[in-house]
């Protein structure tokens, strides 16, 4: 009885070491004797117990934080700033015979070209242009990790944190740029309300009718509202006989000889 229990248990043993499954996320690695004989999966692998050894491999994305980093821009301004990076393995052999680890080695090589990229910026660049910055982030990791068999899909600049002097600094150019903006506007609209009463004035020169028509319309809006006292304003053209009588019947100073009568 008890060598059969024994070999039932030697039996399990060697099924539990022979018999690998693999889900459809995954590739194993399988060493033979010290060396790599390939990659395989995903379902069920059989392995040699004692002589094959097998190392899974998640092909997964990975969203990783990158730790907000001390970095001084190009223009000497002290901030921290924080990332996270998107990638996947793409060669399990490399991932895991090219680099030691392969998880460890990218995050540290994030964070070195995080604060390197970024010390190569300006603050204005960082904080407008960070679509540019993220693709040259991209770019250079996916080329430094590519030996690893680590393809970095995307990396994003998650937060930039600066100091309170900055942004003081930063909300009283904000501010600043509206009012120049306000008063631009405001100048503009003057320009185009002189430049339209210019031209009224060139339409009601070429035809003194139109002023009459601007004058009924002025009576029809003031009888329009609810009150008691109505402005009716009298045309200047009116008036042009009877003061060109009043300048006839005028006397002429002493010592002044009015002209001839024609």
């Amino acid at each position: 009885m008890f060598t059969y229990a024994a070999a039932l248990v030697l039996v399990l043993l060697f099924l539990s070491s022979a018999v690998k499954i693999l889900n459809e996320y995954e590739r194993g690695v399988v060493f033979r004797l010290g060396r790599v004989i390939g990659c395989k999966g995903p379902g069920l692998i059989l392995l040699i117990p004692a002589i094959d050894k097998m190392i899974r491999v998640d092909l997964r994305v990975v969203a990783m934080d990158v730790p907000a980093q001390d970095v001084i821009t190009r223009d000497n301004v002290t901030i921290k700033v924080s990332a996270v990076l998107y990638f996947r393995v793409i060669d399990p052999n490399r991932a895991i015979v090219g680099v030691e680890n392969y998880l460890y080695a990218t995050s540290q090589l994030s964070q070195t070209t995080l604060r390197s990229v970024c010390g190569q910026a300006e603050l204005d660049e960082l904080l407008a242009e960070r679509e540019k910055i993220n693709a040259h982030l991209q770019e250079i990791l996916d080329k430094d990790t590519e030996p690893w068999g680590v393809k970095v899909a995307k990396v994003e600049i998650k937060n930039i944190d600066l100091p309170q002097e900055m942004q003081r600094a930063i909300a009283k150019q904000a501010e600043a740029e509206r009012e120049r903006r306000a008063k631009v506007i405001g100048a503009e609209g003057e320009f185009q309300a002189a430049q339209k009463l210019s031209d009224a004035a060139k339409i009601i020169g070429e035809n003194p009718i139109a002023l009459q028509l601007r004058y009924l319309q002025t009576l029809r809006e003031v009888a329009a509202e609810n009150n008691s006292t109505t402005i009716f304003p009298v045309p200047i053209d009116l008036l042009t006989p009877f003061m060109q009588m009043a300048k006839m019947v005028t006397p002429a100073p002493p010592g002044i000889t009015p002209p001839p009568a024609g």
